[in-house]
């Protein structure tokens, strides 16, 4: 969320950003009712500080005096009454507005309508070359019994999925990997819940622009979510945390879930676009420091390559145009690793910086140096999600006898296998 004091001395900034990421909201409804809201809070205050006085004043009045005290402090009672229904209605529309209006991105990002313009930044790694007949990774999972896609729908309806014998031993050695990887790098596992408040979806961005991407529990007022950002940012919510205490980092692996509402149509079958999956998503807190923010988003995502280099898998790197960005992000690292069945780079991580946009909405703040309370600034980025990542992993170490090479940093995570089929 923006600070209305932001959008009042930036109101262009503010809507040229909205336009760029193709928000459509009314800034100037915002605008007008913030100064019809202003005089009449002023006008609220300034009856509490008169009824203050009277209050004070009343013990020492004279008697004849009291009656009239009496009706003044009545009349005020009454239009304080109004004054506040005033403030609450515009107050509730103004906290409304500001739910939708993105957060503007940084002048560097490239302005663009849709994840086709993208910017390029570069390949690591070099798409492999086979000397055989390669097979997607539906064909591979099916051959060697690592998914059972059938009965996956079965179960759960389309887009569903069940990883059998050393599937599902495959995805646990990739998490296992990775969240042994992140706790070496000084990040905090946590276990979080999935089933979480309107409020943390709210205060994270995801609410209530995503509502309809994702599953709730409308009974209890509950939703799952659709990455461990959202309990992991919530954690700290309407707390004051201490500045020596920055930057927090903290993990979590949780399942995910999404309802991929308007992908209707795109990828149905295999593993890539799923409802259901595990996720290990690192998360930072830090200060409100433009210059530190720059090093962190640069940590996360180092930390997501160094993984993909550990996976022995190619894959390119790319700065997020501003069409496909999200309401809060200020920027956007898309990791795209090469899938040989696609004959293409599919996103498999996104790092992003949200400055104090989502900080602002959960209310989490900190005490600098000088003991001044300033909002604090979250940035995550994917570590590792799965099935997604599977598909690479099987697809690109396939071997002409129909096998998987498994990457030597899986190994100690499969009994010492080398391969799988």
């Amino acid at each position: 969320m923006l600070d209305i004091k932001f959008i009042r001395e930036h109101t262009d900034l503010v809507r040229k950003g909205a336009q760029d990421k193709r928000f459509s909201v009314d800034i100037d409804l915002l605008l007008s009712l913030d100064q019809e809201l202003r005089p009449i809070r002023a006008h609220q205050e300034k009856l509490q500080a008169e009824r203050n006085s009277i209050s004070k004043d009343m013990p020492n009045a004279e008697p004849s005096a009291r009656d009239s005290l009496k009706r003044r402090v009545g009349e005020i009672k009454g239009e304080l009454e109004e004054l506040t229904k005033q403030v609450k209605d515009r107050e509730d529309k103004i906290h409304q507005l500001l739910l939708l209006i993105p957060q503007p991105a940084r002048s560097d990002v490239p302005v663009g309508k849709d994840d086709s313009e993208n910017l390029e930044l570069r390949k690591v790694g070099t798409p492999r070359e086979f000397d055989f007949k390669a097979l997607d990774h539906i064909e591979l999972s099916q051959k060697l019994n690592l998914v059972d896609f059938e009965r996956g729908t079965k179960i759960a309806g389309a887009r569903s999925y069940v990883l059998t014998g050393d599937g599902a031993l495959l995805e646990q050695a990739v998490l296992r990997y990775t969240y042994d990887f992140l706790v070496a790098r000084n990040f905090k596992p946590m276990s979080v819940p999935v089933l979480v408040t309107e409020k943390c979806m709210e205060g994270t961005g995801y609410f209530p622009l995503g509502r309809d991407q994702a599953y709730q529990v409308e009974k209890d007022q509950l939703a799952l979510v659709g990455t461990a950002e959202v309990p992991l940012c919530s954690y700290f919510a309407d707390e004051v945390l201490d500045f020596k205490n920055l930057p927090q980092r903290v993990m979590a692996l949780s399942g995910a879930f999404r309802r991929e509402a308007g992908s209707y149509g795109k990828d149905t079958k295999g593993l890539y676009r799923v409802h259901q999956f595990q996720k290990i998503e690192q998360v930072i807190i830090a200060p409100a420091d433009l210059e530190l923010d720059n090093e962190l988003h640069r940590e996360l995502l180092q930390n997501a390559e160094d993984i993909l280099v550990a996976l022995e898998l190619p894959y390119r790197v790319v700065y997020v145009c501003t069409g496909d960005l999200g309401q809060g992000q200020v920027r956007k690292h898309d990791i795209e690793t090469w899938m040989p069945g696609r004959n293409n780079y599919g996103e498999t991580h996104s790092c992003s910086s949200f400055y104090d946009f989502q900080a602002r909405r959960l209310n989490i703040r900190y005490k600098d140096a000088e003991g001044q309370r300033m909002v604090a600034y979250t940035l995550n980025n994917t570590a590792i999600a799965s099935p997604r990542i599977l598909i690479p992993l099987i697809e690109n170490h396939q071997t002409k006898d129909g096998k998987i090479k498994i990457p030597k940093a899986l190994r100690p995570y499969l009994g010492g296998r080398e391969y799988l089929g």
